[in-house]
């Protein structure tokens, strides 16, 4: 019995259509694999460059000259990443070394210890056991720890190696960022043409402004303030002789940016400072680094948000699960993400609403 007419076409278009799928799923697949490499330093440059865009533009009004604002701006950063990684990564490598040579040679004094430390709860005797076999012999007393001490190393240089390839890699994001400043225009074209795809024509462009607006709102709200507080508790720091105060100033900024409590670096440090120096001054100190510690609380209500038409809850959420989920990247992607799914849901409800008014009118 033979097929109608009709019923073969179907058949045919539905294999047709079926052929065409697979072929661009595979397409598509293999083009994601080919940009996957660059997908990560792609995305930092245009995050880079929606943050910097606002700024480029101010200095362009003022001065003048675009294309050299904005190469000039982007090797100033490069100069402030290549600069103090050179230094320090030289610094921390020369120490190392200096340490490992004295410690060969003998030439650490580590002081006897006195009675106290055997009164000291649970490790006094132990503690004060090491710290005399450390007086006498220092290398003798580090051998049984031979293999901690390799894996300490090991640890250090796959933590320099990391930090450099994170340089490396921010580098090649703001050069990538520079590029997409370079062709604004055109790339706010092409972005507002996809969402206009996406979202319909009287949509598009407001949806777009809100990713760029978003992405702004995070940098200013979240990295923005965590800067902010790190710089004037590294201008706390400083003056009361803080040891590695740089140090502890980017922890209290790491901390900050994936909203950890700044108490956690704060609380010792302050301790540290009662047991070092002066009650007053200590007291300042502890005064000064609290009020700088519970700053974002006033600050972040302030900068995020700023020219959102989104509550400030929902980019807070956004951007920790967004880092949460896929690292500093997700920070800016996960806000901006589920800002578009608040405005979605809003206006879901909105139709529905209307639909409603609609019926009861009716």
């Amino acid at each position: 019995m033979t097929q109608p007419p009709q019923r073969k076409e179907q058949i045919q278009l539905a294999v047709d259509i079926a052929t065409k799928l697979s072929l661009l799923a595979i397409i598509l697949y293999v083009s994601y694999l080919i940009v996957k490499p660059f997908l990560g330093l792609i995305l930092w440059g245009i995050v880079l460059a929606v943050a910097l865009s606002p700024l480029i533009d101010k200095l362009s009004q003022k001065f003048g000259n675009r294309k050299k604002i904005i190469i000039s701006v982007a090797a100033a950063f490069i100069v402030l990443l290549i600069v103090p990684t050179w230094k320090l990564s030289g610094s921390l490598i020369t120490s190392t070394q200096s340490l490992v040579v004295a410690v060969e040679k003998k030439d650490i004094n580590i002081p006897a210890p006195t009675q106290k430390v055997k009164s000291w709860p649970l490790i006094g005797e132990k503690a004060y056991d090491f710290m005399q076999k450390a007086h006498e012999d220092l290398p003798k007393a580090l051998k049984p720890f031979n293999p901690q001490i390799k894996k300490f190393i090991l640890w250090l240089v796959g933590l320099i190696k990391g930090a450099l390839t994170t340089v490396l890699l921010t580098i090649a994001s703001i050069v990538i960022a520079a590029v997409f400043l370079l062709s604004k225009e055109s790339a706010v074209a092409f972005y507002q043409r996809i969402m206009r795809r996406l979202v319909g024509e009287e949509r598009g462009i407001e949806w777009a402004n809100l990713s760029a607006l978003t992405v702004r709102s995070v940098a200013t709200g979240v990295v923005g303030v965590a800067v902010i507080q790190s710089f004037f508790a590294l201008l706390g720091m400083v003056p009361m002789g803080v040891p590695l105060a740089p140090v502890w100033a980017i922890m209290i900024m790491f901390l900050t940016i994936i909203q950890m409590p700044a108490l956690i670096v704060i609380g010792p440090m302050i301790a540290y400072e009662y047991s070092v120096s002066s009650g007053t001054s200590a007291t300042i100190f502890a005064i000064y680094m609290l009020i700088v510690g519970a700053s974002d609380g006033v600050l972040k209500p302030m900068l995020m948000g700023r020219g959102v038409d989104i509550p400030m809850l929902v980019i807070l959420i956004g951007a920790i699960g967004g880092m949460m989920l896929m690292g500093m990247l997700g920070l800016f992607l996960g806000a901006v993400i589920l800002a578009l799914t608040y405005k979605l849901f809003d206006l879901w409800i909105e139709e529905t609403s209307q639909q409603q008014r609609a019926i009861d009118a009716n």
